[in-house]
């Protein structure tokens, strides 16, 4: 049977009273019960089909070999190959990969791609490693994974503390191992390899749209607005240089280490030249500038807060001291389901992660569609593409919401949820 969450919790992921996995079959469960989805049907899509776990022995710089276990998982595959990133931290584990796996298929199920859910990471602490040692272990990695991936199977993509280098060692140690070049086992790559423009810009730039989206269906007025992000990585950064140019105030920013916090805007292009030096966000500074702690951070009053760092980071703990309007979820899995309870009782908007946060995926689907027709498309296609998919995306949740009065992620889970289940029905039982 499904692990069902349906009686109120005791206690939520502030305290790690249950895993990522619950988290993720309670939004499976709720959305389930609301579309009145087929028992047998919801067994099917409770359980991932594949987990796969790896030892990677790694030849350190020094000479020494250290081990590190990797993870690599299939959550459902009946839409298509899976997909889905693979991340490195030292907090990795199996029970988040899977959640982060069934995630992958709502998402790709919410945009209507051709694609499964997958996960996949490494437990290390990438900080500590060398550019070389980085290296070995991405290429042990993929091939101690590579029993599962393929353009035709399985095609990842960057994730936490992974990037277009890490998809260009993965893609050529996969390439060496069939004898010719398969660009289409990876996405994010370099251009040079196969990659595709607007690819690094996607995910933030489709967290943009859909807040774009959200502003006009509630009559509220962007120019103005203000906004607090919490990560500075790829999507973190990216949204704040295009929240900037849409005219928000960006005024607080954090990442791993804390962040900073300015009434009257923070300079977006600024902290990410910081960043790419290799600085923290709260090495920025100026006049009104001060510190702000990850967790002050998502409790500042602004119109837009942006999660855009680790998952289970809005809790029945702060939800409701949080002030903001409307949250654009970057990241995945940021908010528990008892949060969102609260955060409906307080007409916050949410977007959720399964639809803001979806343009990396989409863009990534654009980019294998272009290695397999070998035929490149324009930045300007692209992110045209991008933008006609995430508005009509958000606007079958939104009329979903709004037909069930139901909150936008319970609504993305019963659009998502559904059309999983009627590709389950239509393909059967093999044998």
């Amino acid at each position: 049977m499904p692990v069902m969450i349906e009686k109120k919790l005791k206690t939520d992921s502030a305290n790690r009273a249950y895993s990522p996995w619950d988290h993720a079959m309670a939004q499976m469960n709720a959305a389930a019960k609301k579309i009145g989805l087929n028992e047998s049907i919801l067994k099917k899509i409770a359980y991932c089909k594949r987990a796969l776990i790896v030892s990677i022995p790694v030849k350190m710089d020094d000479g020494r070999v250290e081990v590190f276990e990797g993870y690599r998982v299939h959550h459902n595959v009946v839409r298509g190959p899976a997909k889905g990133g693979i991340r490195y931290h030292p907090d990795v584990n199996l029970e988040e990969i899977k959640a982060l796996a069934f995630w992958m298929t709502m998402k790709c199920a919410v945009m209507n791609l051709p694609y499964g859910g997958a996960k996949g990471g490494v437990r290390v602490d990438p900080k500590k490693l060398s550019l070389g040692e980085l290296e070995r272990l991405t290429r042990r990695y993929t091939s101690e994974i590579s029993i599962l991936i393929g353009p035709d199977r399985d095609i990842p993509a960057p994730d936490m503390y992974t990037n277009a280098q890490t998809m260009a060692w993965i893609m050529d140690t996969y390439s060496m191992s069939v004898g010719y070049s398969a660009p289409g086992v990876v996405t994010g790559k370099p251009l040079e390899i196969g990659g595709s423009y607007g690819r690094f810009e996607a995910t933030g730039r489709g967290v943009v749209v859909t807040v774009e989206e959200a502003f006009k269906q509630n009559g509220w007025k962007l120019p103005g607005a203000t906004a607090a992000i919490q990560g500075f990585g790829n999507a973190g950064s990216v949204a704040a240089k295009l929240l900037s140019l849409a005219g928000v105030k960006v005024i607080a920013v954090s990442d791993s280490k804390g962040g900073v916090i300015c009434p009257q805007g923070l300079d977006a292009e600024r902290l990410m030249a910081i960043k790419a030096k290799g600085g923290r966000v709260s090495d920025y500074d100026g006049k009104n500038v001060s510190v702000v702690t990850n967790a002050e951070l998502l409790e500042t009053p602004c119109d837009i807060l942006v999660p855009a760092a680790m998952e289970e980071q809005i809790t029945s703990q702060n939800a409701s001291r949080l002030k903001a309007k409307l949250i654009a979820e970057a990241a995945n899995g940021p908010t528990t389901p008892e949060a969102d309870e609260i955060l409906w009782k307080k007409n916050v908007f949410i977007l959720p992660d399964i639809l803001a946060n979806a343009g990396g995926v989409t863009v990534s689907y654009f980019e294998w569609v272009q290695d397999i027709q070998s035929y490149s498309w324009t930045e300007d296609e692209v992110n045209a593409r991008l933008g006609e998919l995430m508005r009509s995306a958000f606007h079958t949740v939104h009329q979903t919401a709004q037909q069930n009065n139901v909150h936008m992620r319970l609504a993305a889970h019963m659009v998502a949820l559904k059309r999983v289940a009627q590709a389950t029905e239509i393909r059967g039982i093999y044998p």
